[in-house]
């Protein structure tokens, strides 16, 4: 939808109107009566029963064209003697429409117009046509981007058969994947490949040979007993535990140097060691692991993150293992260190997480030039104390790793902006969780924002979600729809951020036992 003849919404929804032209006449005359607002997906349906059943209309009515208009709208904007509306004909897209009530006319109306036309609602008309306008796209605008509406939720995918294409077309887009490769280290000491491989002719050539010696070797083989022959031909470790292991990874690489292919880079991309330090950023409420469940803005996130913990723990010492290396990872829950902590432990700056060997939580306190804040304030409140709050976990984060992060993963929308402002000054991936986006579970706040401003903050918090979502490497999420929204009867819990994002098939499957990448 529109398909077919129809080429444009704008055509698609006049020849809806055409067809029932009275019935949808005196539809429309229902919204107008209400006076100008914002009329959500349901009550345009509600008013479409409503004509239906007062006015005696055909029961076809229910099943027309325009009735699949309106379960694909999300919201709609009257301005009598307007009625625009923001249909999502599919995943993804979005496509604005303007009916003039008394005419039935239907005019196409850009974002920008759209968005002028709404916010009518709260300031009236706008005189003069120099109004300021931002862009917050993606800011990785010139990264490639899904365009089609199957690529959403699938940004791995997406990626790697971009890649690959490259790779296919141009075998010097190679060079790039050695240099990753051979300047691959942790701690210093160097991993996957060693300075005996300067080019892709010399890579292709020692893992020729590396296949054929380990073809020799038992399939059970530790990887200590043939590293210094792999090491003469330039192979350092990493590649796995096994004679078998590596034996996969070799003949990885080289079909990947032979014919590139998305799945073969994916699962090539997905065993190299690159995880071994994550950050994990939750800065409100309480945050700690006994008498804390029922204080004010503490609950559900406190509990996914320990069991994330838990269990990205458990994947990141598998991996470590099959990869062959001796390295100890860690993990690092920072939060807010709240002196007067009501009887819970969230007064202490390092306290092991429970269940782990390796995962802690780190506290810092908020603090302003007068000295440091004492008491729980709501999430609403934190926004004045979280650049300094960056500051200092950037201080006792590079402390307790002796360095900085492989990942950061910040949670809602406080420890999102945190993690972007961390993951800028260190150059570290960032992840985002959003857990809520309050625009959602406030109808009408984006436009009404100033009706919470004093008790929610929400041109800050809805500020640092543009940010943070737009900033982000990739965003974890718990459904499709919160991607994608809803294009079915009902209310839309879609998100109003672009989050095409899209990373290696290592992070996606090192969250596998939490909700799904995107």
């Amino acid at each position: 939808m529109p398909t077919g003849r129809f080429e444009t919404m704008r055509e698609w929804v006049h020849d809806a109107i055409s067809a029932q032209r009275n019935e949808l006449l005196s539809l429309f005359s229902r919204y107008v009566a209400q006076g100008k607002g914002i009329l959500q997906s349901h009550q345009l349906i509600d008013e479409f029963l409503k004509t239906v059943k007062v006015d005696g209309t055909s029961e076809d009515l229910n099943k027309s064209p325009f009735m699949k208009v309106l379960q694909s709208a999300e919201e709609a904007i009257v301005l009598p003697p307007f009625v625009a509306t923001a249909i999502r004909p599919r995943p993804g897209v979005r496509e604005y429409v303007r009916v003039n009530v008394y005419e039935l006319s239907v005019d196409h109306l850009t974002v920008s117009e759209y968005l002028r036309f709404k916010e009518e609602l709260v300031n009236g008309h706008a005189n003069g046509n120099y109004l300021l306008e931002l862009d917050f796209e993606p800011f990785n605008a010139t990264f490639p981007r899904p365009t089609r509406s199957s690529s959403i939720g699938n940004g791995v995918q997406f990626l790697n058969r971009h890649l690959s294409s490259i790779m296919f077309r141009n075998k010097e887009s190679m060079e790039p994947l050695l240099e990753f490769l051979r300047n691959h280290k942790h701690d210093g000491r160097p991993m996957m490949l060693n300075d005996r491989i300067q080019n892709i002719p010399i890579l292709q050539g020692a893992l020729a040979r590396a296949e054929e010696f380990l073809s020799k070797l038992p399939l059970a083989t530790p990887f200590s007993e043939f590293e210094f022959e792999l090491q003469g031909l330039g192979f350092e470790r990493g590649w796995g535990d096994t004679a078998q292991k590596v034996s996969e990874m070799v003949h990885l690489l080289l079909d990947i140097l032979q014919a590139p292919d998305p799945s073969v880079l994916e699962t090539f991309l997905g065993m190299i060691p690159m995880v071994f330090n994550v950050v994990i950023l939750s800065p409100h409420g309480y945050f700690g692991q006994a008498n804390v469940l029922g204080l004010p803005d503490t609950g559900g996130q406190v509990v996914y993150i320990l069991d994330q913990v838990r269990a990205l723990e458990n994947e990141m010492l598998l991996r470590i293992q099959k990869q062959g290396l001796d390295v100890i990872p860690k993990i690092l829950i920072v939060t807010r260190l709240i002196p007067e902590a009501k009887g819970t432990t969230c007064n202490q700056r390092l306290e092991k997480v429970s269940g782990t060997e390796h995962a802690h939580i780190l506290r810092i306190p908020f603090r302003t030039e007068k000295g440091i804040l004492r008491k729980w304030i709501s999430r609403f409140d934190v926004w004045p104390y979280l650049e300094t709050f960056a500051e200092d976990a950037s201080n006792e984060i590079s402390a307790e790793l002796q360095g900085v992060p492989n990942l950061i993963i910040g949670n809602y929308s406080d420890g999102n902006l945190v993690a972007s402002l961390l993951a800028s000054k260190l150059g570290v991936i960032q992840c985002n969780i959003a857990h809520a986006l309050e625009k959602t579970k406030y109808p009408e706040s984006d436009i009404y924002w100033r009706n919470h401003e004093d008790k929610y903050h929400f041109s800050s918090q809805f500020t640092a979600d543009l940010i943070a979502m737009n900033n982000a490497d990739f965003i974890i999420t718990s459904t499709y729809q919160e991607i994608a929204g809803r294009i079915m009867l009902g209310n839309t819990r879609a998100t109003q951020l672009s989050l095409f994002l899209v990373f290696t098939e290592l992070f996606m499957e090192s969250m596998s036992l939490t909700p799904s990448l995107t």
